[in-house]
C-alpha cells in the first residue's frame, strides 16, 4: 500500500507538499519477476493483429520483455525472445523460412516453440542444437488478433472465448492497436470510473456521448463470476436507461454504445467494443482489442475522439479527451498516495482491491480462483444497455435515487443468475 502524502489544510501550502510519495509497487510494476507482472502472465494477452504479420518480423515489447513475431511460409506463427542465443543478434532481422526463423548472422534457425532446427557452421556430429532451445511463448490466432501466454507452462489455462465474439445480429473486427504513454493500472481504472462521463465527455467540442451524458445519474458497482461492472443509471420520465460496462480480469473492459439520445433507445444494445490494456512496460499501455457494430453499419476501426495524441497539443488543452486525462497522471504512473479519493471513486477502490488479492495470491503459490482459467467454453460478460419503462418516479429525490439503484441492480443480478444478457 502507498504512503500518504500530507493532506493540506490552508491555502498556499505547497512549500509542504513537495516531496513525492512512492508509487504503488505492488500494483504497477510489469516486468519480469515483478508482482503484478507475475499475475498479468497467468492470463492470455493479445499482442498484435493478425494483419500486420507480413513478409519481415515484427519486434515487440511486452510486459517489459523484448521479443519478436513472425509467421513462417507454412502459416506458423512464432513469439520468441528478441536476441539470438548463440551471440545476441536480433532476431528482428532474421529470416523468415518455410519453417522457423533464421538469424541473420550466423543462420542458426529457429522453430516456434523454441526448438533450434540447425546450427550451420557447427560440427557435423554437434549435438547442440538437440541441448538448446530458445526462449518462446505460445500463441493463440483469433479474429485478427494474435493471442500469448507468457506465464508457467504447466499453467497454460484454456483460451476464453467471451459470448461477445459471437453476437447475433452484430459484427465483429479487430482494432488497430494505440499505445499510450503512462502506466496500464490508470488505463483500466477509467473503465469502472463512470463519474467522468458527466464531465470529460460532455465538454464543449466533445464527440461521441449523447447530450444525455450531462443528467447527473445513480452509480452502483457489483462483483461479477468475471470481474465486476459499473452500472450507470437515468431516468427520462417513467423510462429508466441501464448502462452496464464490465470489468473482467485482469485487464479488459466492455462497454455499451454512447451516441444514441436515450430518446431513441428501445432495445437491448451489447457492447461497443472489448479492450485490453496490454502493458508495454511501466509506462507505455497498448489498448487492442476488438470493436463491433449491428449488421448493417460500420464498425469502426479507428481510435474514436480523444482515444489518442493524433490531435495537435493545443486542440487537445482546449477539449481533453480519455487520453489526455489518464496519461497526464502523475507524469506517466498514479501515486495513489498523492490521490484523495471520493464516493465516486468506489469502482476504482473495488478493482484496486480486486486485482490487489489475485496479485497476493499468486506470490503466495495459490491458484487463481477465476473461471477463465479453469474452465472451457463460452464465458457470459454483462455489459449491456437498456430502457425500463413504467418505473414511476418516487415522491423523492433521494427515494427516486434508491428506486434507480433497486431498478438497475436487478437488471444485472438477473443477467448473472441465468448467465446471459437477456432481451
Amino acid at each position: 500500500m502507498s504512503e500518504r502524502a500530507p493532506f493540506l489544510t490552508r491555502p498556499y501550502n505547497a512549500y509542504y507538499h513537495r516531496e513525492k510519495p512512492p508509487i504503488d509497487e505492488e500494483l504497477v510494476r510489469v516486468g519480469p519477476g515483478t508482482p503484478c507482472g507475475e499475475y498479468l502472465r497467468r492470463f492470455w494477452q493479445p499482442v498484435i493483429e493478425t494483419a500486420k504479420l507480413g513478409a519481415v518480423p515484427r519486434r515487440l515489447r511486452i510486459l517489459g520483455e523484448d521479443l519478436v513475431i513472425y509467421r513462417d511460409r507454412s502459416g506458423t506463427i512464432g513469439l520468441l525472445e528478441l536476441h539470438c542465443p548463440h551471440r545476441g543478434t536480433s532476431l528482428e532481422f532474421g529470416l523468415i523460412g518455410e519453417r522457423g526463423i533464421r538469424c541473420c548472422y550466423h543462420g542458426w534457425l529457429f522453430d516456434a516453440d523454441g526448438t533450434i532446427l540447425e546450427t550451420p557452421g557447427e560440427p557435423a556430429d554437434s549435438t547442440l542444437k538437440d541441448r538448446l532451445f530458445h526462449g518462446a511463448y505460445p500463441v493463440r490466432e483469433h479474429q485478427g488478433l494474435v493471442f500469448a501466454y507468457m506465464g508457467p507452462q504447466e499453467q497454460q489455462p484454456p483460451f476464453p472465448i467471451f459470448d461477445t465474439y459471437d453476437l447475433p445480429g452484430y459484427r465483429q473486427v479487430a482494432r488497430a492497436p494505440t499505445v499510450w504513454e503512462c502506466n496500464w493500472l490508470q488505463v483500466k481504472e477509467n473503465s469502472m470510473d463512470p463519474a467522468h462521463l458527466q464531465f470529460l465527455h460532455t465538454l464543449p467540442g466533445s464527440e461521441g456521448f449523447t447530450e444525455d451524458f450531462k443528467q447527473k445519474p445513480e452509480w452502483d458497482w457489483l462483483e461479477t463470476p468475471i470481474g465486476m461492472v459499473y452500472i450507470d443509471t437515468r431516468r427520462q420520465n417513467d423510462r429508466v436507461w441501464v448502462r452496464v460496462a464490465d470489468f473482467i480480469l485482469p485487464n479488459i473492459h466492455q462497454f455499451p454504445p454512447n451516441a444514441d439520445p436515450m430518446a431513441q433507445r428501445n432495445s437491448v444494445n451489447r457492447p461497443m467494443a472489448t479492450t485490453w490494456a496490454v502493458p508495454l512496460d511501466d509506462t507505455h499501455t497498448m489498448q487492442i482489442g476488438y470493436y463491433r457494430a449491428p449488421e448493417g453499419k460500420e464498425s469502426r476501426r479507428g481510435a474514436g475522439f480523444g482515444q489518442d495524441a493524433s490531435r495537435s497539443y493545443e486542440e487537445r488543452q482546449r477539449v481533453p479527451g480519455d487520453y489526455d486525462a489518464q496519461v497526464s497522471i502523475h507524469g506517466g504512473i498514479a501515486r495513489h498516495g498523492l490521490e484523495h479519493l471520493a464516493a465516486t471513486d468506489r469502482g476504482v477502490i473495488m478493482m484496486r482491491n480486486m486485482i490487489r488479492r489475485g496479485i497476493r495470491a499468486v506470490k503466495n503459490g495459490e491458484p487463481l480462483d477465476y473461471p477463465i482459467l479453469k474452465e472451457n467454453g463460452v464465458f457470459p460478460t454483462y455489459s449491456h444497455d437498456r430502457i425500463v419503462t413504467g418505473v414511476a418516479p418516487a415522491a423523492t429525490p433521494e427515494a427516486d435515487q434508491k428506486l434507480l439503484r433497486q431498478v438497475a441492480r436487478e437488471v444485472v443480478s438477473r443477467s448473472i443468475a441465468v448467465g446471459s444478457v437477456q432481451g
